[in-house]
């Protein structure tokens, strides 16, 4: 299980923060992380209901992580193992999570994959997001598979969706030509795009597109 303490300076004020699994006692702290991180027009059923949280904490508790600062919880990131090749089928984030309630969570999976990355809005500046993504970087390692993998929404690709395509504007974000709050965090993070996935999420602001993003594990003995 994941337990890490440490001390995050800014502006001239010191916050202690932890990374650690996530338990029942903090799913109501964690649904209304959601509700700040994904505001209409995100769909609302669309938040994390105490039914997919008790499968995270059930089924794979390893991949289900929270971030506090000086003890309250403002962020969460949650993944599970599957069976992933490069040149598989494309797929939907509801099938690949099973619509985050992670029942085909495979043990002897390659891959751990992404079902969601949350921190409240007020908290971004700090680098929580990555920091909780390098922690799961360590959990790749210490079961000694292939990668982190995820769907990276592209919720700037509204603005231009009339003018260029998903891909011309996957790769402007890559080239730092234009900046997406989510694909350009995740390259920061070292995350690297391999593909395109058409109609992976409801979302008005991606035009129902993602980034479908992978980190590399470099100890794996391939």
């Amino acid at each position: 299980m994941y337990n890490s303490e440490f001390q995050l300076y800014d502006n001239g004020r010191l916050f202690k923060a932890v990374i650690r699994n996530y338990t029942e006692a903090d799913f109501d702290a964690l649904i209304q992380i959601q509700r700040e991180c994904f505001p209409p027009p995100f769909p609302e059923e669309l938040w994390w209901s105490k039914e997919q949280l008790t499968n995270h904490v059930k089924i794979f508790p390893e991949g289900a992580v929270c971030i506090e600062l000086d003890g309250e919880i403002v962020g969460s990131m949650t993944c599970l193992l599957v069976h992933f090749q490069p040149d598989d089928p494309p797929h939907t984030w509801e099938e690949i999570t099973d619509n985050g309630f992670i029942r085909n969570h495979a043990s002897d999976g390659n891959t751990l994959y992404v079902v969601d990355i949350s921190v409240k809005p007020s908290c971004r500046k700090l680098g929580l997001g990555k920091l909780m993504m390098q922690a799961m970087y360590q959990t790749v390692i210490h079961l000694n598979i292939d990668r982190l993998l995820g769907g990276g929404r592209m919720p700037g690709f509204s603005r231009y969706a009339g003018e260029i395509s998903a891909d011309e504007y996957l790769q402007k974000v890559v080239a730092g030509q234009l900046k997406d709050p989510v694909v350009t965090f995740l390259l920061n993070c070292g995350r690297v795009p391999i593909r395109l996935e058409k109609n992976y999420l409801e979302d008005e602001e991606s035009q129902n597109w993602a980034a479908l993003m992978e980190w590399k594990n470099p100890f794996k003995n391939r």
